[in-house]
């Protein structure tokens, strides 16, 4: 199965890991970045994403798994947006931070590290596992 991987961004204040926890089963919305949406676009069902919680925290707590194919953002009426669905798939068994990211060399070229803005963001496959594998240390 080819599957891909994602980094999604929240602001915790705003929507936590543990709201998506709550509900079990739910969309992001709000995308209004043409980059990010284009990734949106390219998921689908299995696809796996870090859950990222940004601006003060900024660190990866979990993990949660893609569900639905692109729809349209329910939140608007403008017809570019699209979101899909997520459920948890697991908490990380310690979150890993920005910085620790930043002082890993095989890292370095983590979209995250880069391009660290942009709200929904491709992650390579080794990346990923490297990331879990430091949270299980």
């Amino acid at each position: 199965v080819n599957m891909n991987y994602w980094l999604i961004k929240s602001e915790p204040n705003t929507y936590a890991w543990e709201d998506l926890v709550e509900r079990g089963k739910d969309h992001w919305d709000g995308v209004r970045n043409y980059q990010a949406r284009n990734n949106l676009k390219n998921m689908k069902q299995g696809d796996l994403a870090f859950f990222y919680h940004s601006v003060n925290e900024k660190r990866i707590v979990g993990i949660a798994e893609c569900v639905s194919a692109p729809y349209p953002d329910p939140t608007t009426e403008d017809e570019r947006w699209v979101v899909v669905d997520f459920v948890p798939k697991q908490k990380l068994k310690k979150p890993i931070s920005l910085q620790e990211i930043k002082e890993k060399e095989e890292l370095s070229d983590m979209v995250l590290v880069k391009h660290t803005r942009l709200s929904v963001q491709p992650v390579k496959k080794e990346e990923f596992d490297l990331i879990v594998a430091m949270s299980e240390i």
